[in-house]
């Protein structure tokens, strides 16, 4: 099943919804307090989708791929390495991202995003299936040239817009093995799988889950293949990830 957050295309309140075939069902409230659809039925073509989910965080693996480890001059970690984007950092499916400031040097990273389905802590790795709400696609905005020169990498991975989610939640899907495709101006520069994790969905949850309360809505990042490379303003850049859908950004000209 596929939820999808939404608005009419002509502007109004947020709505959750089913995507059935080429239109969207509207939920009856959250999906988090159970799926009730209604009768309210629109067409993809008359809708504009958001963000799946309004996380209240985003806790995000650094260095998750060996090969993308090793592209950037970088060790495996023996301990994960995990940091932080905010609700500011979210933006939808087809947003306009302004190229910051800050940098001469923002690169994409197309990655499988976790969605959680309810609170939760202390998850072991066997309960994280009744946590899981499902899984969207995700674009893991940097500028590098700040994470290198800085010792923590909160500026250069959290900053506004830096984080696209969507298009929607996938919730029926093994996460193992799927394959993972970025496009920039459509020319192929990631071609993956998650099955090359190096800690699987179970043990991300299970890891990030020790130390913090995790919050229906909440979204986990699960690192990105070998691939990653420096955007320019105007570029679009398409992350496709098997059996969820394709999340496409565009960097915006000015």
């Amino acid at each position: 099943m596929r939820i999808a957050r939404y608005t009419p295309a002509s502007g109004g309140p947020a709505t959750y919804g089913v995507i059935e075939d080429d239109a969207v069902v509207a939920l009856d409230g959250s999906p988090f307090d159970g799926l009730r659809q209604t009768e309210e039925r629109t067409p993809l073509s008359e809708v504009t989708l958001l963000a799946p989910v309004e996380p209240s965080k985003v806790l995000c693996f650094g260095r998750n791929y060996a090969e993308h480890a090793k592209e950037l001059g970088n060790e495996v970690p023996e301990i994960p390495v995990v940091f932080s984007k905010f609700s500011t950092a979210v933006v939808g499916p087809d947003a306009e991202v302004p190229y910051p400031e800050l940098t001469s040097n923002l690169h994409f990273e197309g990655e499988l995003a976790i969605v959680i389905g309810r609170r939760c802590t202390r998850v072991q790795a066997d309960e994280v299936a009744d946590v899981v709400f499902g899984y969207t696609v995700a674009n893991d905005l940097t500028m590098r040239d700040m994470q290198r020169a800085e010792k923590q990498w909160t500026r250069a991975k959290g900053f506004d817009g830096s984080c696209p989610l969507g298009p929607w939640v996938e919730t029926e899907i093994d996460p193992g093995a799927l394959s993972l495709r970025t496009t920039v101006n459509g020319e192929v520069r990631q071609d993956g799988t998650t099955a090359d994790m190096l800690l699987d969905v179970a043990a991300c949850l299970a890891w990030v889950s020790q130390t913090m309360t995790l919050l229906p809505g909440d979204v986990v990042l699960t690192g990105t293949p070998a691939g990653v490379g420096a955007l320019q303003r105007g570029d679009e850049v398409a992350v496709t990830i098997e059996g969820i859908g394709t999340l496409t950004t565009r960097i915006a000209a000015d």
